[in-house]
């Protein structure tokens, strides 16, 4: 069974674990309403694609 020699230092451990960070998910403005919403999806506001009413507004 393999067994490390050394204790993994604080920064060694800390730079291996720098890529796993969560990143915020990107947000576009709806051409129709101009509200934010989640880029390629269906606008929550206006319930328009890509210029086409897909869902029913809330409105």
């Amino acid at each position: 069974m393999a067994v490390p020699k050394k204790k993994t230092s604080k920064s060694k451990r800390d730079m291996r674990r720098s890529h796993d960070a969560l990143t915020a998910p990107g947000m576009s403005t709806c051409p129709q309403c101009q509200e934010p919403k989640p880029s390629h999806r269906v606008c929550p506001s206006c319930g328009t694609y890509k210029g086409k009413t897909v869902g029913k507004s809330e409105d």
